[in-house]
């Protein structure tokens, strides 16, 4: 055989698909995995996206507590057990973010090493289809009354939302606000104006942000405003100017989500994947509440209505 053909089949032999005999043993890691990490004074949510990439790689995304989704380059899994490591977010110089995980059937098991050396144990379980089906909507329900927090609790923080002149005002960095209620599937219209710079978003069902960003702050498209936070990005900028009110219409069923910004839609039926930084728990499967971000700074929000399913 000449140099040219051997180059020829060994580059075939490469990208062939596995035969029989080589028995592709990725599919136990596969999927979407919805993770809890065990820190002292509780647990955190997580979330992890693991998809085979060509013959024998496999590859995903990762969520931790807070922070956007990140791209895992090479995910490895040998003897029922994944490892990945991913650079810091925000900090250079630090050491990689390290996960290692078993994986038992519809749960894994493992660790987490962040890049300031903290270890935690960490537990995940497969996540829930959550398919879109037909619903029909009860009546619609006023979320915020214009005179006071009825309805809502501060989670934790120092509380700095009133309301000023019947709007429901953050007046600086503090407590992130939540509804007593807990939502599944739903249409949420919320009206929301941020100062010069302002950043915040909305928490559907408690763990999927729908981001509130002022452009002039330069965030990607994935982390702007009207983008489902590290996952989605609007399809166009209908924002306003900083100091003008702005409405969102927002239509949650199982995982598709669709977002009307100003009057145009910006997402339409797309599938959230997971939960986003800062959610409240990982839990996908069950209701959750609304919740307004309030630790980046003043915001403010007013006729909160929202229509469940039935």
């Amino acid at each position: 055989m000449n140099h040219t053909l051997m180059l020829c089949s060994t580059a075939l032999l490469m990208s062939a698909p596995l035969s029989a005999q080589q028995q592709d043993t990725r599919g136990p890691a596969t999927g979407r995995w919805d993770l809890k990490l065990q820190a002292s004074d509780g647990t955190l949510p997580s979330w992890l996206e693991v998809q085979k990439s060509g013959n024998a790689a496999l590859v995903g995304r990762f969520v931790a507590v807070v922070g956007s989704a990140r791209p895992i380059a090479r995910i490895f899994f040998e003897n029922d057990t994944l490892r990945f490591a991913i650079p810091p977010q925000w900090e250079e110089g630090e050491q990689d973010l390290q996960v290692e995980a078993a994986v038992r059937g519809d749960n894994l098991s493992g660790t987490i090493t962040f890049p300031n050396g903290a270890r935690m144990p960490l537990t995940g379980v497969r996540a829930p289809a959550l398919e879109a089906k037909p619903v029909q909507w009860s009546a619609p329900l006023t979320l915020f009354n214009g005179r006071d927090l009825t309805g809502w609790h501060p989670q934790r923080g120092e509380n700095a939302w009133q309301v000023v002149n019947g709007v429901l005002t953050n007046t600086k960095a503090g407590a992130n606000l939540e509804t007593n209620g807990k939502f599944r599937d739903f249409k949420l219209h919320i009206e929301f104006r941020y100062p010069a710079r302002g950043n915040s978003g909305i928490y559907l069902r408690g763990r999927h942000e729908l981001q509130i960003a002022d452009p002039a702050l330069g965030v990607v498209a994935t982390e702007a405003l009207g983008a489902i936070y590290g996952f989605i990005p609007p399809n166009e900028n209908a924002g306003k100017q900083a100091g003008e009110w702005q409405t969102f219409d927002i239509t949650l069923v199982g995982r598709q989500v669709t977002v009307v910004l100003n009057g145009k839609e910006v997402i339409t039926r797309r599938n959230i994947p997971g939960p986003t930084g800062g959610a409240l728990d990982s839990d996908e499967g069950a209701p959750g509440p609304i919740f307004l971000q309030g630790d980046h700074g003043p915001i403010e929000y007013r006729n909160i209505v929202i229509t469940p399913a039935r």
